[in-house]
């Protein structure tokens, strides 16, 4: 008897200030080598600089932000009588925000003059 679906979810904590799970999240992918602290010091120094510059809710922006890169489809390889198809899938809106959220990440750290100190601090 499969076991799928059956587990419980787990529900994401919210972080101490904002009370928001998305900046948890962000906060979690943010981590390196275990220092939650400097996570939590980066994120909370963005969303001040996004309050400072464009003087609306950070979390909104943070929220849109979110919602134009999060994908709505995904491709999956299916062999389909000896020749490999790419089908497209809906992707379920956790499973898109989780991409979304490691997508926007991948393409902070890779932009030109950031303060690697703070990030890194050995």
């Amino acid at each position: 008897m499969s076991r799928r679906g059956t587990a419980e979810k787990k529900k994401a904590k919210s972080d101490p200030i904002y009370r928001n799970r998305l900046v948890n999240m962000l906060v979690n992918r943010i981590l390196k080598h275990g220092k939650k602290s400097l996570a939590y010091q980066i994120m909370y120094r963005a969303v001040k600089t996004i309050q400072q510059n464009t003087e609306k809710n950070p979390l909104s922006v943070l929220r849109q932000a979110i919602r134009g890169v999060t994908p709505d489809l995904t491709v999956k390889a299916r062999r389909v009588s000896g020749s490999t198809h790419q089908v497209p899938i809906e992707i379920r809106s956790t499973q898109g925000k989780a991409l979304a959220v490691r997508w926007l990440l991948a393409a902070s750290r890779k932009r030109p003059g950031r303060d690697i100190a703070a990030c890194n601090p050995n």
